[in-house]
Formats: structure tokens, C-alpha cells, sequence
């Protein structure tokens, strides 16, 4: 069966840093474009950035160059290094594997939590 956990969800005061990583099993992960959602309360979920199997990125323009994405297909794992937090960026962060390209489902994990407060 396919699993995606995140991890790396916390606390962390205005201004900190913090890398999410997300690890993926059941798919062929090469093969897939990976992204970061995030949804936080009383709004939408929202696309925060994507790395297709080709290494291209796109974010979020409201992310003004503090978040990267990036992949390490060896490990089967998706990170986000999210810099400058801002009270903004609290919510539920969600990796999400595309399978549209491959002709699967696209998969979530379950999310993982961040706050950023003083």
C-alpha cells in the first residue's frame, strides 16, 4: 500500500526556520511530482510548492522566496525548508504525491502540524 508520513512539524517563533520532510512508500518515487499543500484554519488548502520528477519547482508567489522543495530520490523523501516564518504560515502542512503522469491516484499523507508563534 502506498504511505506518505511528514514529520518535522513545531512550535516555532516568528522569524525561525524548519525543514518538513516527507517519506514515501508504495510508489515508484522517481517517478512521481511531489508537492507541499498547507491549509490552515477556516481557509482552503493551498498549493505551496511542487518538484516534478525532473527537478522544476514552482511555488506559491505569496511564499516571496522563503520556502524551498526539494527531493532525494535514494530516500524516497520530499523536504520543505521553510525560512523567515511568519504567523501566516500556521497550518496543517500535507505532502502530496501527483500520480498523473504515471496513471495512478494522487496520494496525501496525513499532515503534519505547524505553528509559528511568539
Amino acid at each position: 500500500q502506498v504511505q506518505l508520513v511528514e514529520s518535522g512539524g513545531a512550535l516555532v517563533q516568528p522569524g525561525g526556520s524548519l525543514r518538513l520532510s516527507c517519506a514515501a512508500s508504495g510508489i515508484i518515487f522517481r517517478l512521481y511530482t511531489m508537492g507541499w499543500y498547507r491549509q490552515a484554519p477556516g481557509k482552503q488548502r493551498e498549493e505551496v510548492a511542487t518538484i516534478s520528477r525532473f527537478g522544476s519547482r514552482k511555488y506559491a508567489d505569496s511564499l516571496k522566496g522563503r520556502f524551498i522543495i526539494s527531493r532525494d530520490n535514494a530516500k524516497n523523501t520530499v523536504y520543505l525548508q521553510m525560512n523567515s516564518l511568519q504567523p501566516e504560515d500556521t497550518a496543517v502542512y500535507y505532502c502530496n504525491a501527483d500520480g498523473s503522469q504515471v496513471g495512478t491516484p494522487a496520494y496525501w499523507g496525513q499532515g503534519t502540524q505547524v505553528t509559528v508563534s511568539s
